[in-house]
Formats: C-alpha cells, sequence, structure tokens
C-alpha cells in the first residue's frame, strides 16, 4: 500500500535531533511541550516502531538553519554521532523542508525524516481496516506531494513519453500530477467506505440510544478504559497509536440503559495536518456524541500539556462545548494529594484507574449525570399490561423512581424528547 512508510521489522538505531529555542514553537497557537519533553516523546514514537534511540543532539538557536536545520557544527556533530553509533536515521523533532531533509542525507549518509513522516509510518504499521489504510495511505499521499519539490536535481529533468503532456513537460510536473491523480482516487474510495459508516450513524441516531465518546491523548488508556466500561476486549497496549479504527460497542449501565461506547485513535502533539485532513470523518464521528469523556493519564509529567492539546483538536472540530467529563485515568500513579488537588482544579472530573477497574461506578455516575441534563424528565403511569414500555425506557433513558401501584407503575425516568414523543404516544399519555 505505503511500503516507504510500512514500519521495520527489526529494530533499527536511530539518532534525534531538535532545536531548544525554536521561537515558531513558542509562538504556535497551541500550548506544547518543552524541547526535552518533546524529545523524549519523540524517542517514544520510535521506539513503538521498534527503533533504538541511540542518541539525542539538541541545539539552542532561535529558528532552524535553512539549508541543515542544526547549525553546521551540530550538523558535523550529527554526522559524527550517526557514524559512531552505526545509525539507519536522523529523525528531526520538527518538520523538515526538502532541502534540509537533503541537505542532511548527504551530510550523515542516512536518511532524514521528520516528525510528521515518524508519524506516518506508524499510522501505516497501526492501520487495520480498508478504511484506515486509505486513511493513511491518502495522509502519505499528501504528504509526498507537499515535499515533491527539491527532492534531487534528476526530478526537474525534461520528460516525455505515454501519460505525459508531451516532451516538454518537466518530470516533476508529472510526478505531481501524478499524485494529485493518486489522491482524487484514494478519496473516491475513501467516501466509497465512509458511507456505509455514515448508514451506521445514522442508524444510531434513529435507535435513541446515547452515544458517549472517549478522547484523549495518545497512550492516556482509552482502550484499557473501554475494555473495563464494555467488558469487551478491544485492542489496547501500552504504545502510543496501539489503535487507531474507531471501536463501537455496548456499555450497560447497572441500571439497564445502553449507552454506545466510542473509542478511536488518540491524540499528539504536531500531528501531521495531512492526517488530521485524511482521519477527519473517523474523528467528527467519534467526537459527534452525547457526552464525551476526556481521558487523561495523571501519572504523566506533562498531563496539563497533552490535555491542553486534546482540548485544541475538538476546538477544531467544533465541539469544545460539548457535555465533557475529564477522566483522570492512572490515578493508582500519583499521591493521594496530588489526585484530590487536580479534581478539585479540573472540574467536572472523576479519578479512575482503567487497568485496576477502580472509580468506574464514580464515571458511570457522572454519564448518567450529565446525560440527563440533555434529557427530558417525565414521569408516567405504565399499567402492568404494558409493563414492556419500562423495560424499553430503561434501555433507552434514566430511571430516577418507580412506585409500584395496584394496577400498575408511576415511573419518572429521563429521555430524549424523540423517545420521550414516541413513548408518550405510544402509551396515550397527552403532552403536560
Amino acid at each position: 500500500m505505503i511500503d516507504q512508510f510500512a514500519g521495520d521489522r527489526e529494530p533499527v538505531a536511530v539518532i534525534l535531533a531538535g532545536i531548544k529555542d525554536d521561537r515558531s514553537r513558542q509562538n504556535s497557537r497551541q500550548p506544547i511541550l518543552t524541547a526535552d519533553q518533546s524529545m523524549e516523546e519523540l524517542a517514544q514514537l520510535a521506539r513503538t516502531l521498534g527503533w533504538e534511540p541511540r542518541g539525542t543532539v539538541l541545539q539552542e538557536r532561535d529558528a532552524p538553519d535553512p539549508q541543515t536545520y542544526l547549525g553546521k557544527g551540530k550538523a558535523r556533530e550529527l554526522a559524527d554521532l550517526v557514524f559512531s553509533q552505526e545509525a539507519s536515521f536522523v529523525i528531526i523533532d520538527g518538520a523538515l523542508s526538502p532541502a534540509q531533509a537533503r541537505n542532511l542525507e548527504e551530510l550523515t549518509g542516512v536518511p532524514a525524516m521528520d516528525r510528521a513522516e515518524l508519524i506516518l509510518r506508524i499510522f501505516a504499521s497501526r492501520a487495520m481496516t480498508r478504511e484506515g489504510k486509505l486513511q493513511v495511505e491518502l495522509a502519505a499521499t499528501r504528504h509526498r506531494l507537499s515535499r515533491l519539490a527539491g527532492y534531487g536535481t534528476e526530478m526537474s529533468g525534461l520528460g516525455g513519453g505515454i501519460g505525459t503532456r508531451g516532451p516538454g513537460e518537466q518530470k516533476i510536473e508529472v510526478d505531481r500530477r501524478l499524485l494529485r491523480d493518486k489522491i482524487a482516487k484514494l478519496n473516491r474510495e475513501l467516501r466509497k467506505v465512509q458511507q456505509v459508516r455514515t448508514e451506521q450513524r445514522k442508524k444510531r441516531k434513529q435507535s435513541g440510544i446515547p452515544v458517549v465518546s472517549l478522547v484523549g491523548y495518545t497512550n492516556a488508556g482509552k482502550s484499557t478504559l473501554f475494555n473495563a466500561l464494555t467488558e469487551e476486549e478491544s485492542y489496547s497496549d501500552d504504545r502510543l497509536f496501539a489503535t487507531l479504527d474507531p471501536w463501537v460497542r455496548k456499555w450497560e449501565l447497572p441500571s439497564g440503559q445502553v449507552i454506545l461506547l466510542v473509542d478511536t485513535v488518540g491524540f499528539i502533539q504536531g500531528l501531521p495536518h495531512e492526517l488530521v485532513a485524511a482521519f477527519r470523518s473517523t474523528l467528527e464521528e467519534s467526537v459527534d456524541a452525547d457526552v464525551i469523556i476526556h481521558v487523561i493519564d495523571t501519572s504523566s509529567s506533562v498531563w496539563e500539556q497533552q490535555m491542553s492539546t486534546v482540548e485544541g483538536v475538538l476546538s477544531d472540530l467544533g465541539v469544545s462545548e460539548r457535555p465533557r467529563i475529564n477522566c483522570f485515568n492512572k490515578i493508582d500513579l500519583v499521591s493521594p494529594d496530588l489526585a484530590v488537588a487536580i479534581l478539585r482544579e479540573n472540574r467536572p472530573s472523576v479519578a479512575v484507574s482503567a487497568l485496576k477497574r477502580a472509580g468506574l461506578a464514580e464515571l458511570t455516575d457522572a454519564v448518567v449525570r450529565l446525560l440527563s441534563e440533555t434529557r427530558t424528565t417525565v414521569t408516567w403511569f405504565i399499567p402492568y399490561s404494558a409493563y414492556d414500555t419500562v423495560y424499553e425506557i430503561r434501555r433507552l433513558g434514566s430511571v430516577f423512581e418507580e412506585r409500584p401501584q395496584e394496577d400498575g407503575v408511576w415511573i419518572t425516568c429521563a429521555l430524549s424528547p424523540a423517545d420521550a414523543r414516541r413513548i408518550r404516544k405510544k402509551l396515550g399519555v397527552e403532552e403536560s
């Protein structure tokens, strides 16, 4: 599919490099990690592919060198480190221009990639479904198109032959056109696949069953929490981007109410815009929910920055005002005093340990409360002859009180407006 971005089977040595005082990073719209924290995350990304970081070059400067990203002296130091550690790749914690990538490759003798390209490789190795693979291939093709100019002087030569506009067309123009044609084809294929998802989404809305979505920074423990709540076994692992494709499962509450729980790809600082564009429909589906649970890795030393990154993505998707619960996961790995302080300063929030299945009851209660705020509260008398309606109400909404009588039951419950209208009509109850 996209072999050049596929994860390697055997571990390889890599050298990491970055800039400490990049003013462009400091002035970015979203809060970001410090240079040291970002480099540590870059090392985690490399390890996710099974690669072994064997050295780091971090330079203090205001902006990247236009020729080699690092200054000449640090670039030579990078080349020496590549040689001494027998590294196979150089990974830059930033965005490389085509000229910078080419010059670094000539200087070090090994391919140079940036953070975006590394993340693309990880996504390529993780995608399992046809939709996921198409999304990654689309993102990779867009990335290649953006990086096409400047990759070697051989691309500026004249081309000709079948499929070109004539012998005077430059090879780089031919390649650009071929990539654009491929992007158009992938978009068509992706729309066909996503049409099925759109129909499934429409049916879920028509069913009236509440939808709750899990979002969070990658490796925050979303999939582990998903498994704990639904008692399912979706794939989870202590690695970045362990899952890409969305999972939707039924979550049955103790009251008997059924909720659809959605889990999808995690977010990360510097997520390539090509990936955001390709996965936009998937991301939008994951956050098109009645309630969003923002899962946060409390044990991370940079959880506040990670939380801000996720909030920025939610804002970009237009759902920052959606009812939301901050779910501080891995709470067992921090001190009780810190846990109390975090919960006090970030309301509404709950603390859980998905791995140990602690705090799940409190999370469930918080979800029920938020759902009830977006629903209609009604009190009806239901005769025992229509008692099957009570089971339907329990499945669709929240039951607050049941008062049995001789010939039926008074029930107070919260339902979506659509469900309330339908059941009221079924019972022959006039609207008050």
